[in-house]
């Protein structure tokens, strides 16, 4: 998509990103990694690990507040150091987007913050133990209508369906589909 990186520019930051306020919840934050040529977004594959209820889901870079974190634009840019060797600085930043939190009890109660950062070039991914695979997802791929479609998967006993997008061998489903569907849906919008 031409302009891409404008309309980013351009429309995130004509509006206010909805903010959850709930002492309850944990705090986070994630980072979409915006490059150019073509115009692509970072998703991790998070390792498969015991007792997390996010294992070997697609997602974005990012994770839970640090007490030495100034903001949870600090927490995006030290997660996404700490995950993918990525070095965001300020200066990339476009904006925020609607906090989000799970809407399922059996996931932790926290809430997380995207923010979407925009880099001139594709940068080396270094991956950490956390992170079991990465893939630069094409922007015409994620805004492509045959993308977003059901995916089925059996939790608790029961056969659920879940909005994903189907871009990578993993469907992106959750939380990061709730984060991605809005800006697919805000930058589509004519």
């Amino acid at each position: 998509m031409t302009g891409l990186r404008e309309r980013l520019v351009d429309r995130l930051t004509r509006r206010a990103p909805s903010v959850v306020e709930d002492p309850a919840l944990a705090r986070a934050a994630v980072a979409l990694i915006v490059v150019p040529a073509p115009d692509a977004i970072l998703l991790i594959r998070r390792a498969e690990r015991e007792g997390d209820p996010w294992s070997g889901q697609m997602g974005l870079p990012g994770g839970r507040s640090a007490a030495a974190d100034r903001d949870l634009l600090d927490t995006a840019i030290r997660e996404t150091r700490e995950e993918v060797g990525i070095a965001l600085r300020q200066s990339e930043l476009v904006g925020a987007l609607d906090d989000v939190a799970p809407r399922s009890p059996h996931l932790p109660p926290l809430m997380v913050r995207p923010f979407l950062f925009l880099l001139t070039r594709r940068p080396t991914v270094i991956p950490n133990p956390e992170v079991a695979d990465h893939l630069w997802v094409e922007w015409k791929s994620l805004a492509h209508p045959d993308s977003y479609r059901p995916f089925a998967i059996r939790l608790g006993g029961l056969l659920r369906e879940f909005p994903a997008y189907h871009v990578s061998p993993v469907p992106v489903w959750g939380m990061t589909e709730r984060i991605l569907a809005p800006l697919v849906e805000l930058l589509t919008a004519d």
